[in-house]
């Protein structure tokens, strides 16, 4: 990846979801293109993903366990994305998560921030496919303020995360101009 030049912007991205939804594994398997075995996180993880060579992602992994999401809110200031990794096969957990998202959206530092929705683990039999998250977690109606997208994947393979992460980038450019103009209009 190397250095970044000065004409490389850069946008925060914050990656959240319940323990086990595969946050970490995803994040380094998009980073480093391998799989590597991640351990729970505690506290946060930090990498720069750079997909194209004029933008770069700071992606803020945050850990999911019930004493992390209480401070999760804290993330969110200066967020330019964000990122909600679901367990597509917890099933007794679903709700649990849907709640957390739901949650999360009413935080002021992320409002209309561009949001994708990664349906991990499509590898497992059984896994609710992003039509079924889509619905279950009412992303239409929760998230028609911002631009969104569920994108299905496996952070074990790889499959799906590029995509995912490449639908982002472009909603987060789009959201950047677009405040960035507001701004300049705000000031003359």
């Amino acid at each position: 990846m190397g250095l970044l030049s000065s004409k490389t912007k850069q946008a925060h991205i914050l990656l959240l979801g319940l323990d086990s939804a595969g946050k970490s594994t995803l994040l380094y398997r998009l980073k480093l293109a391998k799989d590597v075995t991640t351990i729970p996180t505690i506290g946060f993880n930090v990498e720069m993903i750079q997909l194209d060579s004029s933008f770069s992602l700071t992606v803020w992994d945050v850990g999911g366990q019930d004493k992390m999401r209480a401070a999760w809110s804290y993330y969110c200031e200066n967020t330019d994305g964000l990122v909600y990794v679901v367990d597509s096969t917890d099933q007794q957990r679903l709700d649990v998560s849907r709640r957390e998202f739901k949650h999360i959206l009413k935080n002021e530092h992320i409002k209309n921030v561009p949001i994708v929705i990664l349906a991990n683990k499509q590898d497992v039999p059984g896994a609710l496919t992003a039509e079924d998250i889509t619905r279950m977690f009412k992303v239409k109606k929760l998230c028609s303020d911002r631009n969104w997208y569920v994108q299905p994947c496996c952070a074990l393979t790889g499959d799906g995360l590029t995509e995912g992460f490449r639908k982002l980038t472009g909603f987060v450019k789009s959201h950047m101009k677009s405040r960035d103009t507001l701004a300049f209009v705000q000031q003359k």
